[in-house]
């Protein structure tokens, strides 16, 4: 057969293969060309054989197939291969969906930051009710009488002394207010008092004398009230600033510190527990752990404690100065003032620094009136 023929000449012929993959032109022969053209398009279907690289008789390591070919070809001409094609315009439409885009990196950043948070609020939670059972357990057992209790004698004794302290001292403020309240209202009548006796001296001329002297001793009482006033004020002032402030910064250090104490003896009484049962390997993790524990919440009650006793200690200091000054102020203008030594009230005020109020300031002005 003249295809036979063919074959069996371009089987022992090279066959130039250009850049595209296309067969190159043959100057030895043009009508080999033509026969093969021929062949090609009326034998057998190239995509079901193998084009033998090699010569003829090669091995059948070189047998390559078309499809593969054909795949190359297009691929050389720029023309992607279905699925690529796709996931190529699908990025072009979706760029923020490529794996190393900005976009994507950040919202992966995201949504880790918000599991981290997520964790760590709910191990906060885990941990605030693991103590919360324990403070409590500890405190039941206290009050039952089933569980010991750290005591620090000298320490408790300070502070029963401190409340104590402070209850009277706000007894003292409350009756120190009151007087306060009641002198300034005599003041005011005194005020009064005067104003009405200095216009019945204008208007009755046979009781002038009378009713002047009265007006001048009554304004006179107004104006020592009112220093003796500023001296009573300032001594409220005072004694609220350390009741009200210094000491209970104080109790509320002392609030943390039994807190504290409160804490490490449940964490105590839990080691001791866990000491006394058995000794194998889970045990002694949870030994372990409860040791570490134990020891956090020891150094917290100590590092407290500490800070109690010297808070206690510099308390003490600043009551007996501050309360020294100020009960040397309210008994010497009490006692000037009742005295009627005008000049010893004043220089008492001048002495602990205590300035008076304008008449009328304790007034709402005409717009707060509005």
């Amino acid at each position: 057969m003249m295809a036979d023929s063919i074959m069996s000449k371009a089987a022992t012929m090279e066959i130039p293969i250009n850049s595209n993959g296309d067969t190159g032109t043959l100057p030895e022969d043009d009508s080999l060309e033509q026969d093969l053209q021929q062949v090609m398009v009326s034998g057998p279907n190239l995509n079901e054989t193998s084009i033998v690289s090699g010569g003829y008789g090669g091995p059948a390591g070189g047998i390559i197939p078309t499809s593969t070919i054909k795949d190359i070809r297009m691929k050389s001409r720029g023309v992607g291969l279905p699925n690529s094609q796709s996931t190529a315009s699908r990025l072009a439409q979706h760029p923020d969906q490529h794996p190393g885009s900005p976009n994507n990196n950040t919202g992966n950043s995201t949504e880790e930051v918000s599991r981290g948070v997520a964790v760590e609020k709910l191990d906060s939670v885990k941990k605030w009710g693991i103590n919360t059972y324990k403070c409590t357990k500890q405190m039941f057992s206290e009050r039952f009488g089933r569980g010991s209790r750290t005591v620090d004698l000298e320490l408790e004794a300070q502070i029963d002394v401190l409340r104590e302290t402070k209850n009277k001292y706000e007894h003292i403020l409350r009756l120190a207010t009151a007087l306060t309240s009641h002198f300034q209202s005599m003041v005011q009548t005194q005020q009064a008092l005067g104003d009405t006796f200095t216009d019945l001296s204008q208007k009755s001329p046979e009781l002038q004398d009378e009713f002047g002297y009265n007006a001048e001793t009554q304004k006179l009482l107004c104006k020592n009230g009112e220093a003796l006033l500023g001296a009573i004020s300032f001594f409220v002032s005072s004694i609220d600033t350390l009741v009200n402030k210094t000491m209970e910064d104080t109790l509320l250090t002392i609030k943390l510190y039994e807190n504290a104490r409160l804490e490490f003896d449940a964490y105590r009484s839990d080691l001791e527990e866990l000491s006394l049962g058995p000794r194998d390997a889970a045990t002694m993790v949870r030994i372990e752990m409860a040791q570490h524990d134990y020891q956090i919440h020891r150094d917290k009650y100590e590092r407290l404690r500490s800070d109690v006793t010297i808070k206690l200690k510099f308390l003490e200091e600043n009551k007996v100065k501050v309360m020294h000054k100020q009960l040397l102020l309210f008994h010497n203008a009490i006692s000037a003032y009742f005295a009627g030594n005008q000049e010893q009230l004043e220089q008492t005020l001048i002495q602990f620094n205590v300035k008076l109020k304008p008449p009328g300031s304790d007034k709402p002005s005409w717009l707060e009136e509005q």
